[in-house]
């Protein structure tokens, strides 16, 4: 299986509508991906003249593809723009079939590797997740990131509360994990 993580091309944008929107999708991805925020599911216009068109030669944004064929994206994200010190990160895999097997490892250990380059004076990478997203904190454990906090019962989704869980890594703690 290779795994390769990439910039996104205007070429690639309606394939990736289709596997995270589309009719191929199965749209599990989104029970996880901070379903308590409620976001639409995107019409091929509104992706390709919104959130898509922000994707294409955006250093904060990269396609993972296995074996040639896209299944997710990586991003990243300024918390404290316009400062620029405070940066963070996520990752979906549209394709319920990929998951739990260390793709997600890979590619955003790649990903933080980038990040880590791209920025030389930055000094902390992280992502928040909730509680429900046991998957996604086991990801975070597994590359390295530290929990740091959790926000108790914040999280509002199918009638219960969920924490906020947020995980981080220093750079020297990146750097000395090789």
């Amino acid at each position: 299986m290779e795994i390769k993580v990439r910039k996104v091309k205007k070429d690639d944008l309606k394939e990736l509508w289709e596997i995270s929107y589309g009719d191929k999708a199965d749209l599990k991805w989104t029970e996880f991906d901070g379903p308590y925020f409620q976001d639409p599911i995107l019409s091929w216009e509104e992706y390709q003249t919104g959130f898509g068109a922000g994707l294409v030669n955006n250093p904060h944004r990269s396609l993972i593809e296995v074996d040639g064929k896209i299944i997710g994206l990586l991003g990243a994200f300024w918390q404290d723009s316009p400062m620029n010190y405070w940066l963070e990160i996520g990752i979906g895999i549209y394709d319920v079939n990929y998951w739990s097997k260390g793709i997600g490892k890979q590619a955003l250990t790649e990903w933080m590797d980038y990040l880590f380059e791209l920025y030389p004076r930055i000094e902390r990478v992280g992502f928040t997740t909730w509680s429900g997203n046991p998957g996604m904190m086991k990801l975070g454990q597994k590359i390295g990131m530290k929990e740091e906090a959790v926000i108790r019962k914040v999280r509002f989704w199918k009638d219960k509360y969920w924490d906020s869980v947020k995980y981080g890594v220093l750079r020297e703690e990146w750097d000395s994990k090789s």
